[in-house]
């Protein structure tokens, strides 16, 4: 990777809607995932506001259309539709990515979960894992083809600064022989996340599909928190140094930018935060991104990994398999 880190005009206090002024979407198709709450409605209705065609892919579709319509009433953009998908169920995302057709200029991949108490797919797999990490690596890959139809996609991919709390257990990535920790497994998804962006981005370069993961800050009054544990001292917030609280607006501003600011054409395989290039982790400062999180060549461990355990679930399924 060029040693050059990306610089924007931006940073931590702007929003998602300074980050899209002046720029135009106009024939766009984008997908948000988990855009029924939080950050995802943000991210989606800027999208929206610069004229992009945007779907929310949701699991609760009767939130999904209330959202759907109040982003049209403030956007003044009624090409906003709802989508079923359920991150945690293959046969939901094989359902999804068989009932796309033509090109998909930006995929979204917003939707987590964070910290819950232990619980486990139909596969046997550890639901964080499952959700935030091979449930997006089913639905990006099944759309690889839709996104090379765009001549210059996006895929953006929501990380976390927790990522720095743990690298991947390529041994027992589902806890299956160690002890189940929530903020372990967190910390494992989210590291899993830049990791396919890496990986991805290599692979896609010259299909001119740019994959990017970043952070998007501590933000207040999400779902993202709802399960409440108490995390380790290295996520004590009083220990975090020039790290501020955003609100939901400024959380949505990195995301966007990756999705839709012409500043960072030509990007991949890079992770962001406060809407710049993020530099190494320092210990002791929760900012910056761990050099394991960077490394190819767990990134392609982790893919082989993760078509592994995806593929021998399509061989399981019934016949919704993924085209």
């Amino acid at each position: 990777m060029d040693s050059h880190r990306v610089t924007t005009p931006f940073g931590a206090t702007s929003t998602a809607m300074e980050v899209v002024e002046g720029v135009d979407l106009s024939g766009r198709r984008a997908i948000v995932t988990g855009a029924s709450s939080g950050i995802g409605i943000e991210t989606a209705s800027a999208l929206a506001h610069a004229g992009a065609d945007v779907v929310l892919a949701v699991r609760n579709i009767n939130a999904g259309h209330r959202v759907a319509n109040d982003i049209a009433a403030r956007t003044g953009n009624d090409r906003v539709g709802v989508a079923s998908l359920d991150l945690a169920e293959q046969a939901s995302v094989r359902a999804f990515v068989q009932a796309w057709e033509g090109p998909l200029h930006v995929l979204v991949n917003n939707a987590g979960i964070m910290a819950s108490p232990l619980g486990r797919t139909a596969e046997g797999w550890e639901m964080q894992f499952a959700t935030n990490h091979l449930g997006h690596f089913a639905l990006t890959a099944g759309l690889h083809e839709a996104l090379g139809e765009a001549d210059g996609a996006r895929v953006v991919i929501l990380s976390s600064v927790g990522h720095v709390n743990g690298d991947i257990d390529f041994d027992d990535v589902n806890f299956e022989r160690r002890s189940y920790e929530p903020w372990q497994a967190y910390s494992q998804s989210k590291t899993a996340n830049i990791l396919f962006a890496v990986e991805a981005a290599r692979r896609w370069a010259a299909d001119r599909i740019a994959v990017n993961a970043l952070n998007p800050g501590r933000i207040a009054s999400t779902r993202l928190g709802r399960f409440q544990t108490t995390p380790p001292d290295s996520f004590d917030p009083s220990a975090i140094t020039g790290v501020s609280i955003k609100n939901i607006e400024q959380g949505a501003a990195t995301s966007t930018l990756l999705a839709a600011s012409p500043l960072v054409d030509g990007v991949t395989g890079r992770y962001f935060e406060d809407c710049q290039e993020a530099a190494p982790y320092a210990p002791g400062v929760r900012r910056g991104v761990a050099s394991y999180a960077l490394d190819p060549e767990r990134a392609t461990r982790l893919w082989r990994l993760s078509r592994d355990l995806l593929t021998a679930d399509t061989l399981n399924a019934p016949e919704t398999g993924r085209k």
